[in-house]
């Protein structure tokens, strides 16, 4: 008789503790308000918000207004330094930072695409420039050879015209 093989016992899979993390949607609220203020207000006043906010204490709240002031287009962008900011909301471990984490990822998203917009903007810039130039070149050939062109057909109209060849001298052998 054979021995019954052993059945391979299934790993124990541990259930890993959930860690419930609470958003409070509304402390997003004044932010978007904020972020809806920003693009009405004039150049001065984005001035006067930056040194306002760069003099508050750096909490979640005012790292998330200062990455928004500086994604405004209207203000020299600093997406750079805006993302920085963003990044440091989403590894943050305060409590009022896991409510703002949805909103800074939706803008760490937002500020990558326009950082990739701007630089192929950047690119196509230098190509439209670099194909202007050479379309200028191409029309400066153009015009040379045109110039040419008139030049010999001039020099064409001012040579004696040929004796046709019907027009056979009177002395020739038929």
């Amino acid at each position: 008789a054979t021995a019954p093989e052993p059945v391979p016992e299934e790993p124990i899979l541990e259930e890993t503790p959930r860690v419930e993390i609470k958003v409070d949607e509304t402390a997003m609220l004044p932010l978007l308000g904020y972020l809806e203020l920003l693009p009405r207000m004039s150049t001065k006043e984005l001035a006067r918000q930056r040194q306002t906010l760069a003099a508050l204490p750096q909490t979640p709240s005012v790292q998330l207004r200062m990455a928004m002031l500086l994604g405004q287009a209207r203000t020299p962008p600093n997406l750079a330094k805006a993302q920085s900011l963003l990044a440091s909301i989403l590894k943050s471990n305060e409590a009022t930072a896991s409510s703002l984490r949805p909103l800074a990822r939706l803008m760490t998203t937002h500020y990558s695409e326009r950082q990739k917009l701007e630089q192929q903007n950047a690119r196509l810039t230098v190509q439209m420039s670099e194909l202007e130039e050479q379309l200028s070149d191409g029309q400066r050939r153009n015009d040379e050879l045109q110039r040419k062109i008139d030049a010999l057909a001039d020099i064409e109209r001012s040579l004696p015209k040929p004796p046709a060849a019907n027009d056979a001298p009177a002395g020739a052998a038929k």
